[in-house]
């Protein structure tokens, strides 16, 4: 018994582990827009974001119930190591992506790696395969065609509503309106993610007979996942802020209070029907739609389907991994303590790669590196030209490159090449 409380224990901790590394890489999905539009400073926001995940985190159990009982079956055998395994497979993917400055999803990291320790621990029937379809697969390919949808429409609608309105004038109250969306979305983002962490703790209670099946988290367990989530939204995911407020699209303050009111609307949804949704498809898309939406407004697709094909990739990589570390956790007490140590070998080599080119608040906002213009963002242009009042950079120029003054370039005399001025001085 003393062996499953210290387990107990072990798993408890790596999951607020995965929960702090949720925090800081999903602080993008509210505040990268109104942190690239500088509607608020980057540290001010992070710190607004932190103080709203943690009030979120008490507002609803839903999704936590569907961690801890309606993906893995309870009843199967789950052991408290197979739940450890499931999470060190979720924080490997959550830093590698994070690494790479990709907007993955850490639900389905967490998701992947739950399952893959199942399933070689236990089998497919430790697995409630209806239940992953319903409540993660398509929720998962739903989502962002909804949410880009949604702030693509509203974009638009907000477009129209203020055509023929000084920028000025409306700057103070799309500032405002930033603010409020990015607010509920980080209020919207405790109440979905935070709760994942809740229902991981849950089940290991469960399976270690510490609470009875189909409980409620504790009280304990939702205060002390909010505070994990918290603390990492306050460290801030700079490297993915960046590329989601500026390697997607060049976001306006319109479309980015267009694309965190439709991402907030989609996951408090979600949230109240009990599904799991990925908060990063969800505000990924919205910022997605908001570049289409705006007319001359374009989307970086290359960025764009490096995205996709990291959330294709997040279920299986995560499950990959958790399913080597449930194999040799399942040695005994010596796996579990080789699979600590790996864990935080892999872990200390992705920080230590991360220093070689840091990201922090102070350059967040430049611009991502210059990518050709495509067939797709060519033919946007020609059928979407920008309005009046709304100049478009290429996308092939950094996105803080400022655009240049076009009577200075006509004003300014050529100077003929040498061999046409050595031709000239001959005739």
């Amino acid at each position: 018994m003393e062996h499953i409380t210290l387990l107990i224990g072990i798993v408890i901790v790596t999951a607020l582990v995965f929960d702090f590394t949720n925090g800081f890489h999903d602080t993008a999905n509210a505040m990268a827009t109104t942190i690239s539009t500088g509607a608020l400073r980057p540290k001010t926001a992070v710190a607004m974001s932190a103080v709203l995940n943690l009030v979120g985190a008490f507002l609803s159990v839903e999704v936590a119930k569907t961690i801890s009982g309606g993906i893995i079956d309870e009843a199967s055998g789950i052991r408290p190591e197979v739940i450890f395994a499931g999470l060190v497979g979720a924080i490997v993917w959550n830093l590698v992506t994070w690494l790479a400055g990709l907007p993955s999803s850490s639900s389905h990291a967490l998701f992947g790696g739950l399952i893959g320790a199942t399933l070689v621990s236990v089998g497919t029937h430790g697995v409630h395969g209806e239940a992953v379809v319903m409540k993660v697969l398509i929720p998962a390919v739903a989502a962002p065609f909804v949410a880009g949808l949604a702030s693509m429409a509203a974009t638009r609608l907000t477009y129209r509503l203020t055509r023929g309105r000084d920028e000025a004038d409306t700057a103070k109250g799309y500032r405002a309106g930033q603010i409020a969306s990015a607010a509920l979305v980080s209020l919207a983002h405790g109440t979905n993610d935070a709760q994942k962490t809740m229902g991981v703790i849950t089940l290991a209670l469960i399976t270690g007979g510490v609470v009875a099946p189909h409980a409620d988290p504790p009280l304990w367990v939702i205060a002390s996942a909010g505070l994990a989530i918290a603390l990492g939204t306050y460290l801030g995911g700079w490297r993915i802020i960046r590329t989601m407020g500026k390697g997607i699209t060049d976001i306006q303050p319109p479309q980015g209070f267009a694309a965190q009111t439709g991402a907030a609307a989609t996951i408090l949804a979600s949230s109240h029907l009990g599904f799991a949704l990925s908060t990063t498809q969800v505000c990924s898309g919205s910022v997605m739609g908001s570049g289409l939406g705006r007319k001359g407004g374009v989307v970086r697709w290359s960025t764009a389907g490096r995205m996709v094909a990291a959330w294709g990739l997040t279920l299986p990589a995560a499950g990959a991994v958790a399913a080597g570390a449930a194999f040799l956790a399942g040695q005994g007490t010596w796996g579990v303590g080789a699979v600590a140590v790996l864990a935080l070998g892999v872990c200390g080599a992705i920080w230590a790669a991360s220093r070689r080119k840091p990201i922090d608040h102070t350059n967040v906002n430049e611009g991502p590196a210059a990518e050709p213009v495509g067939v797709v963002t060519a033919a946007l242009r020609a059928v979407s030209p920008p309005p009046a009042g709304h100049p478009v950079q290429p996308v092939d120029a950094p996105a803080d490159a400022a655009v240049p003054d076009l009577a200075a370039a006509t004003d300014t005399p050529t100077t003929p090449a040498p061999r046409a001025q050595a031709a000239t001085a001959a005739r």
